[in-house]
């Protein structure tokens, strides 16, 4: 056994047992590190890090809100999932890592600073859980973790209403159009490892559809999700991943949820996922893939309405955190207090 030291100041330790707008904000109310050498002494299971940039958007900006609501505007759900039968953090270890420290108006010192604070989750084995924030972000994030495990053994399983595989949006290589190409095109992750889930909508147009063919993108669109059923794709989904690669990436875009369900973002598509289906399915490929990194992008609160949207993403990661506790239960480990 390895000695670790989770130990917090008694009052601290109290604010952070108390309701959610008591204290400092932090993701979940869980403990917020801020040195990698703290990670190194907790060697925690989960580490959250936001992701405070959204110079990249196209429509509505925002994002860069993001993580400070993600923190501060969803209310404590409770920490035990009732269809698992599970109390989280008993079994899975959560700690906050802070932001990346983004410089407005520089891409590269802020790309920089979201692939070292990454990295330095990564590169100890600890799963990054990134809320941005635009899209952009997932480049850096991707690449980091993608570089711990090799690259070419992760697969992105990409959840969005567009597929972000544009080369230049704009004059801009790094708009929250491009990730997705800049991943592919660096071999970070290669295009058949890309699984890409709830596209619909009128973008992007037929020579980015082609060099997504080219380049051996899979696709689940809405239109299958409608025709089939929520339940017959998601084995669909999970068996792709398998047959890809050991290691998966899961990143959302918010939009990926009708609007109606997440109004607060920058580039709403009518046509997407209830919560309900998504949170499910969410929940299922963390129980039945091995999840090494995991972002939610997107979300910009001042379009919010009573916070519907940052409930909704602040659920999809308290989903993936149950089922990460659910299989660590299975396997006999649990979270010191």
């Amino acid at each position: 056994m390895v000695d670790v030291n989770r130990e917090l100041p008694p009052h601290l330790r109290a604010q952070l047992n108390a309701q959610s707008y008591v204290g400092p904000a932090t993701f979940g109310m869980r403990p917020m590190l801020s040195e990698p050498e703290q990670l190194d002494s907790w060697m925690p299971d989960v580490a959250v890090v936001g992701a405070p940039w959204d110079d990249s958007t196209t429509n509505r900006p925002g994002a860069r809100f993001g993580p400070r609501a993600l923190r501060a505007s969803a209310y404590d759900p409770g920490t035990y999932h009732l269809d698992l039968g599970v109390e989280i953090f008993d079994h899975l270890d959560v700690i906050d890592y802070g932001d990346a420290v983004t410089s407005h108006g520089m891409w590269e010192l802020s790309k920089a600073a979201i692939y070292e604070r990454v990295s330095q989750v990564a590169s100890r084995g600890i799963i990054p859980f990134i809320i941005g924030g635009d899209h952009s972000i997932t480049w850096p994030a991707a690449t980091a973790v993608a570089e711990h495990h090799g690259f070419g053994n992760v697969v992105m399983i990409h959840f969005d209403a567009h597929a972000d595989t544009a080369n230049i949006l704009e004059g801009n290589l790094a708009s929250h159009g491009t990730p997705m190409r800049r991943l592919i095109e660096s071999g970070a992750i290669p295009g058949p490892n890309f699984l890409q889930v709830g596209l619909r909508g009128y973008w992007p147009g037929e020579e980015d559809q082609k060099w997504m063919r080219d380049n051996g993108l899979k696709h689940f669109m809405m239109q299958e999700f409608w025709e089939r059923g929520v339940k017959a794709v998601i084995p669909d989904i999970i068996a792709a991943a398998k047959a890809r690669a050991s290691k998966v990436y899961i990143s959302i875009d918010i939009d990926v949820l009708d609007p109606g369900f997440a109004p607060a973002t920058g580039t709403p598509e009518p046509g997407g996922f209830a919560p309900i289906d998504l949170l499910r399915m969410v929940r299922q490929i963390v129980l039945e893939t091995d999840v090494v990194g995991f972002d939610i992008m997107e979300v910009a609160p001042a379009y919010d309405h009573a916070d519907i949207t940052v409930n909704n993403a602040h659920r999809l990661i308290w989903e993936a955190f149950g089922a990460l506790a659910s299989k660590n239960r299975a396997a006999g480990l649990t979270a010191n207090p």
